[in-house]
């Protein structure tokens, strides 16, 4: 979902803004601190190594998520966020470059051995929303707020550069992390970094979102499509002012774009079949400014999504159509602008029945579902427009720790468990590609 609020923010932080609470860490991961190979016993598969390295890392992965959670920063507006993930990738030594396609922050972990390379992605924009939440980690700026779950992403991939950071002596082929900027907002940051380079060389990418839509404990896997593609429109009806007592003597735009709005909503109804299903929704509408007097000019604005690239472009020349016959019905005249926003998600089916009978295979306590298609918009399908790979779901909800509310929501918030399922996802994706034959 695209946002267009601005949003300048400064403020001055001390250390003491970077100790974090990490109240209701269960203390079976506090078990795990400082595993390392040495800890796991001889014939250990590897997998098993590294499951046990994340999880000694669940504290740290907390307060990583907690500490971008109390600093958001908006689309295209990231400056700080990026300089954390840098200096975290200096102190594991791990090669990057920095300001890709704007504000994206690549890292390079070369394996010894030669092999594939293998790409993953973590978003970090936040959303003009204001945090309601009444918890220590609430975000400190007014009006901007993780209220995605970005966060979670980043504080995950980050925890996951450090494990793979020791295991570079046992990697046949190489790990491009891929940290993205400005998701949530069209025509979203995935473009500009493949511009800029950051899939040369890739030959396979997997990302994920935590999803309060789905409990804690379960992985959300989809062949095809998956998430829908999405445009934003806005709409200018253009009629003649005048007095309210007089309407015969003005084109009322507002009775127009009034007309259009209900018009548009018989597009999807009788131009879309259940099986290629397609959303028009109007967001806003905005027209005059005193009760007697008929305005100028009407505005109206609204997004469509659609499964397929071909089904969102004659959506989109339907409501062309639509707005300029409503239009020339009152005597009006029309202009509609699009901003052409993500593709849809399509993922391979190979890779993902791939990553979903590992799962199966080696994470015993989670349920695996399989996630029906969704109208929401993700720009992570540019990447697989390039390389194969595929983009899955760890459910994030418990309502033991209030987090019920949907996405894009003021109180916002996760079951930061839900960091370590799309982690060990990742390391099972990274062990299936470049690890050795005993690595699984």
């Amino acid at each position: 979902m695209a946002c267009t609020r601005t949003i300048s923010v400064s403020i001055q932080k001390t250390s003491a803004d970077y100790t974090l609470p990490l109240k209701g860490i269960p203390s079976r991961y506090a078990l795990w601190n400082n595993v390392s190979i040495n800890d796991v016993k001889r014939g250990e598969p590897m997998k098993d190594i590294l499951f046990a390295q994340l999880e000694s890392l669940y504290p740290e992965m907390v307060e990583i998520r907690r500490h971008l959670h109390m600093y958001p920063e908006l689309s295209y507006q990231e400056k700080d966020t990026p300089e954390y993930i840098i200096a975290h990738l200096e102190t594991l030594g791990i090669e990057y470059r920095r300001d890709v396609g704007l504000n994206g922050v690549v890292g390079y972990l070369k394996g010894a051995y030669p092999g594939p390379t293998v790409a993953l992605r973590a978003d970090f924009d936040a959303l003009p929303i204001h945090d309601e939440k009444d918890v220590p980690y609430r975000s400190k700026y007014d009006g901007i707020s993780h209220a995605c779950g970005h966060d979670a992403h980043t504080a995950t991939l980050m925890a996951v550069e450090k494990v793979m950071a020791g295991h570079r002596s046992q990697m046949h082929g190489n790990i491009v992390f891929i940290h993205q900027f400005g998701e949530e907002l069209l025509p979203g940051g995935a473009s500009s970094m493949i511009d800029d380079g950051c899939l040369e060389g890739v030959d396979y990418i997997y990302g994920a979102h935590v999803w309060t839509d789905d409990p804690i404990g379960t992985l959300g896997f989809r062949s095809g499509g998956t998430m829908a593609g999405d445009d934003n429109f806005t709409i200018t009806v253009q009629g003649k002012g005048g007095h309210g007592a007089l309407p015969h003597l003005a084109i009322d735009p507002l009775a127009t774009a009034s007309q259009l709005v209900m018009n548009l909503q018989q597009i999807t109804r009788r131009r879309t079949g259940p099986n290629d299903p397609g959303v028009i929704s109007i967001g806003s509408f905005h027209s005059g400014d005193a009760p007697n007097v008929i305005p100028d000019t009407a505005q109206i604005t609204g997004t469509l999504r659609a499964f397929d690239i071909q089904s969102k472009y004659e959506l989109a020349e339907e409501v062309k159509h639509v707005a300029d016959l409503t239009a020339r019905m009152s005597g009006a005249s029309v202009n509609v602008d699009f901003t052409y926003g993500c593709i849809p998600l399509i993922n391979p089916t190979e890779e993902t029945e791939m990553l979903k009978s590992l799962s199966v295979r080696h994470m015993e306590d989670v349920t695996i579902i399989e996630k029906g298609r969704m109208m929401t918009a993700e720009d992570f399908a540019y990447y697989l427009q390039h390389v194969p790979g595929t983009f899955f779901f760890a459910g994030a909800q418990n309502p033991a720790v209030d987090a019920v509310y949907p996405h894009h929501h003021p109180k916002f918030d996760i079951d930061e468990r839900a960091m370590l399922e799309v982690g060990k996802v990742f390391i099972l994706a990274l062990l299936h590609h470049l690890g050795p034959e005993s690595a699984l």
